[in-house]
């Protein structure tokens, strides 16, 4: 079942947002022990008002638990929404980051995608992008746009059987990525 994220899932959500991330999570604390990463983005799953948010995410579970989720949001929300972050990030690390911008005004943005290790290949990535697709074009969002890493044609490969196609390519925080957007018929 895919749902919209409680506050009592941020530890779930953590976790996938880690397993997502890979070497890109620990980037943020500094340290390479990626259980400061998990209690950093528990910390934001569970809180309202910023990107990690668990309103920006739908989550999949089933009878084991969440084994799944999305988050995403309207583009044009991204600097505050991601301002509570940063600011943590300075103040409790001593860490200043100033990512580029990942997305635009006028996207609905796939921040981040995970499905647990042993539950990847059963489809439940495609259901949870296309669940947000859909919860994006209820809400009056036609595109839909997402990073895919260039080093991930697995992936880019399965965005674009959803119809997303490379709009761009990007540098993205010492990484090079791809550009998708999904283009929704609009009514």
């Amino acid at each position: 079942m895919i749902r919209e994220a409680l506050p009592g899932d941020a530890q779930a959500i953590a976790r996938l947002i880690i397993l997502a991330m890979d070497d890109l999570s620990v980037k943020f604390t500094g340290s390479s022990d990626p259980d400061e990463a998990i209690a950093l983005f528990e910390r934001f799953a569970a809180q309202p008002g910023n990107q990690y948010s668990f309103e920006n995410t739908l989550v999949y579970e089933d009878e084991q638990g969440v084994c799944g989720m999305i988050n995403a949001y309207d583009g044009v929300d991204l600097h505050t929404l991601r301002a509570p972050f940063l600011d943590y990030l300075n103040k409790n690390y001593g860490i200043k980051h100033n990512p580029d911008d990942e997305t635009e005004p006028g996207e609905y943005y796939l921040d981040c995608v995970s499905v647990a290790s042993d539950r990847q290949g059963q489809g439940i990535g495609k259901k949870l992008i296309q669940a947000m697709i859909d919860y994006a074009q209820q809400r009056k969002y036609y595109i839909t746009g997402l990073l895919v890493s260039k080093d991930n044609p697995k992936a880019e490969k399965l965005y674009s059987s959803l119809g997303f196609k490379v709009v761009k390519e990007k540098d993205f925080m010492g990484g090079k990525y791809f550009h998708m957007q999904h283009q929704a018929a609009s009514e």
